[in-house]
């Protein structure tokens, strides 16, 4: 399957799963399966009850729908091989098939990223200039900034397997990780991978630098206005509606900064702990998403309430 000399590339890959922690596979496949039947549920309701329910049809949750399906593509892009490697000792996949789940993951959480931002500038319109946010906030521009977000994802993260693709990969083949992530498999490369890695490093930065510093100036402007409001009630009303919002950028961005820090410069973090948390990272927020929006947004949670009900009725 893999061939140790210097004339030919190897074609798969061996990911490891949780390096140390072999024999508790079994084990640990149960909160990741618990995870990704959550999500799948959890996520298909909120488009079910955004779909069902005519007052939800409003871009703030237009955008929660982008952020559902999302969630539910990227925790079946890193759950399923997971659960494959622990149930069955899948542990093999070919090179292509690698580069393809590293490409989906990282665009997937890039586009999680810009839905955030979007989400943030639809409360920034929301409360800070209401009386424009029709106007603002059409349909069409709902889709233009969907349509951004995805094309931002999708080029910014091609260049990771056209430049791995380039890479001579000859003896080292065994990823010690749960799944395909860029720098694990840049690290097994035959030759130099300064470029890969600076090109990586960019990335993640400028996402991330970019996007928390568009979230944090949304939210400043939406602060100020609303403590310049007078009535109690009125700010109530405002930061209501901004703490489920808030809860989500704080359970995607916590783990994606503890996580990238650490395989950077946690030197002394050992390997199992590393890929657990990059694990989290991955399939935490999605599962957390539709309880806080379910639980934090009346309209959200009454529909789906009804939902339920009529489903017992239909059923007795």
């Amino acid at each position: 399957m893999v061939n140790n000399t210097t004339h030919h590339y190897i074609s798969f890959f061996y990911l490891v799963g949780i390096p140390g922690l072999e024999n508790f596979h079994c084990f640990i496949s149960i909160p990741v399966c618990f995870l990704l039947v959550l999500t799948l549920l959890g996520n298909t309701i909120i488009l079910a009850t955004v779909k069902l329910e005519p007052s939800l049809h409003q871009p703030m949750y237009f955008f929660l729908c982008m952020l559902a399906v999302t969630d539910m593509l990227l925790t079946c892009s890193t759950a399923l091989k997971m659960l494959a490697i622990f149930w069955f000792d899948e542990h093999w996949i070919e090179f292509d098939v690698c580069l393809t789940q590293m490409y989906f993951i990282h665009t997937l959480c890039i586009m999680e990223s810009a839905i955030l931002v979007a989400m943030a500038f639809d409360r920034f319109v929301a409360i800070c200039i209401p009386l424009h946010y029709s106007t603002i906030l059409t349909s069409s521009m709902v889709i233009k900034l969907g349509l951004v977000g995805l094309s931002r994802a999708l080029f910014m993260v091609l260049p990771c397997p056209l430049l791995i693709k380039r890479l001579p990969y000859y003896t080292s083949y065994i990823i010690h990780h749960a799944y395909c992530e860029h720098m694990a498999v840049v690290k097994l490369a035959s030759a130099n991978t300064l470029i890969n890695r600076a090109y990586g490093i960019s990335v993640a930065l400028s996402v991330i630098a970019l996007d928390l510093w568009l979230i944090a100036t949304s939210y400043v402007k939406i602060l100020q206005a609303v403590f310049h409001l007078s009535s109690q009630n009125a700010r109530s009303k405002a930061l209501g509606t901004c703490a489920a919002h808030v809860c989500t950028i704080l359970a995607f961005y916590t783990p994606a900064l503890f996580s990238f820090l650490t395989h950077r410069i946690g030197k002394n973090v050992s390997p199992s702990v590393h890929i657990i948390l990059s694990s989290l990272y991955l399939l935490v927020p999605p599962t957390v998403n539709p309880l806080v929006y379910g639980i934090k947004t009346k309209q959200i949670r009454d529909r789906a309430l009804s939902l339920f009900s009529h489903l017992k009725i239909v059923e007795y």
